[in-house]
């Protein structure tokens, strides 16, 4: 039996790494392949670029960027998602405040760095505290963002600032959904989750303990498994 494709999304300055859990441990019942979303300012043209090499129907999975991103794709070729599963993300429209502290962002990162944009900001906000001092996790997310660079990071904050709301539209999606975040996740919470699944006729809500932004990385065994379920 062909197993079905899989595409997963990253987050902002994340990449293949992000999801290493999942590709290997869904590889039996799917055929995970990690996308690059750092190509384009736009996510109507991040869509449209994925929709062309894409297979003719897929299972999709998105990360906070990746989540929004996987948005686009479902308003520009709902009929060929199969499965979504929307991770700490948001549905909603940038805040004024949210788009001011993301220019804020990438002005610190284009005068002294990633790295230090990572370790001193944005680290608080993308782990369970608890999570925090695991130096082998905090090095993976300063490496993903080292490796995407500053041009990534650019079109990513363009995009995201620039995104439509999506709330509207969720009562439409009728394939299998999974919406899961971490329940310490600040930057979309839990609230936010349950708020997309709410809307998403016959939608599974998972809040993972133990973890912030990053669930995939934080606790991967309770993301795929949860993954297992949905894709099943």
């Amino acid at each position: 039996m062909k197993r079905p494709p899989l595409l997963l999304l990253p987050g902002t300055l994340c990449d293949e790494r992000l999801w290493a859990h999942q590709v290997n441990h869904l590889a039996d019942i799917s055929e995970p392949q990690v996308v690059p979303v750092g190509t384009d300012a736009s996510l109507g043209a991040l869509a449209e670029r994925i929709l062309q090499t894409a297979p003719p129907s897929f299972a999709l999975a998105g990360l906070s960027f990746g989540g929004i991103l996987a948005f686009e794709i479902l308003r520009q070729a709902p009929e060929r998602v199969t499965h979504l599963a929307l991770l700490d993300t948001n549905a909603r429209a940038d805040t004024e405040a949210g788009s001011q502290a993301k220019h804020e962002q990438l002005a610190l990162a284009s005068s002294v760095g990633l790295e230090p944009l990572l370790r001193e900001k944005l680290m608080p906000l993308y782990l369970a505290p608890g999570n925090l001092h695991d130096q082998t996790l905090v090095q993976t997310i300063v490496d993903m963002a080292v490796s995407n660079g500053i041009d990534v990071f650019r079109n990513q904050v363009e995009a995201v600032i620039h995104r439509p709301d999506s709330l509207a539209g969720l009562g439409s999606i009728r394939c299998p959904t999974l919406v899961l975040c971490g329940q310490q996740d600040v930057l979309c919470p839990p609230e936010r989750h349950e708020e997309i699944a709410a809307q998403i006729p016959g939608a599974t809500l998972r809040i993972v303990e133990n973890c912030g932004h990053m669930s995939t990385l934080e606790q991967p065994q309770v993301v795929s498994s949860a993954m297992r379920q949905w894709l099943s």
